[in-house]
């Protein structure tokens, strides 16, 4: 098995500079189109397939991505480490517009968005507990830190269903429940990559201070996208830093991210519907062939 980066581009990150050979693949996949065609091909000697979650342009809404067939068509390539690149607003001062933050805790508070591959005909339940790789968290950190960005290692996901931005006192009520930054399209994808045992680290890039700051009020669009637009070097930096860090060659996760189906089917073989396992071949496939 060979070891294949995959970066999800979020606001501002469109694509991938310096690969070679790259070609913008259609695949089909049993849940529907995903957001875009995936960009494919090597950088430093290792494979990578990029997907820009929003479609290029920007054409889909955090509620309208589909992310179930973004993962399967990641999963269909081959990828064995996804990166999350989004933009997020902070709650804490001193994670300030430009940083980044490599996230490792999520509190979803989404709720029109379909959240797992698995359901009536074959049931199925994860853990995450840990929802994202605690090895791939580490090399996005390593890999932040080289471009020379302020990062900050660690930190609470709040993810919203939007597409409005947070009331204040939504925004308030986040920091009291110890958030760091919020954003709108990390869930269901760190939960759905975690079904399809693939390793996830989510790189968060800060824009704003959200609507809590009592010195910078509302989210101010204009401002968000002067931050994003010096954030994407530092985005495209990071992700030429990964090869280096992420070998060529594949070795299974020390923290299970790519066993995480082992004991998790919970549906007896002869009560799976066969229309539902087709559907999971490939996110699944590893569990259910047996």
């Amino acid at each position: 098995m060979q070891r294949m980066i995959g970066v999800m581009g979020g606001s501002g990150v469109y694509e991938i500079d310096g690969l070679e050979q790259a070609t913008w693949q259609e695949i089909d996949t049993p849940w529907g189109a995903p957001s875009d065609a995936v960009l494919t091909g090597t950088l430093e000697g290792v494979k990578m397939a990029f997907l820009p979650r929003h479609g290029r342009g920007h054409v889909q809404s955090p509620s309208t991505v589909n992310y179930r067939a973004n993962i399967d068509a990641m999963k269909q390539l081959g990828v064995t480490d996804l990166v999350s690149v989004s933009a997020v607003g902070s709650f804490h001062e001193e994670m300030a517009p430009g940083d980044f933050v490599i996230v490792d805790q999520f509190i979803d508070r989404t709720f029109a968005r379909e959240k797992s591959f698995f359901g009536t005909g074959c049931v199925a339940h994860v853990s995450v507990a840990h929802p994202v790789c605690e090895r791939l968290s580490g090399l996005a950190y390593e890999a932040a830190r080289a471009t020379g960005v302020a990062v900050h290692k660690g930190g609470t996901y709040l993810a919203m269903e939007g597409p409005q931005f947070s009331s204040m006192a939504e925004s308030k009520l986040y920091r009291e429940w110890g958030c760091d930054v919020i954003g709108m399209t990390n869930m269901p994808e760190a939960k759905l990559a975690r079904e399809a045992e693939i390793c996830y680290a989510s790189v968060a890039m800060v824009t704003d201070y959200d609507s809590w700051h009592p010195d910078h009020g509302a989210v101010d669009i204009t401002a968000i996208f002067a931050t994003l637009k010096a954030n994407t070097h530092h985005a495209k930096a990071l992700v030429a830093a990964l090869p280096a860090l992420l070998s060529e060659a594949y070795a299974p996760c020390e923290h299970g991210c790519d066993r995480a189906l082992e004991f998790a089917i919970m549906t007896a073989p002869d009560r799976r519907d066969p229309a539902v396992i087709e559907k999971l071949s490939t996110v699944a496939g590893r569990v259910l062939k047996g």
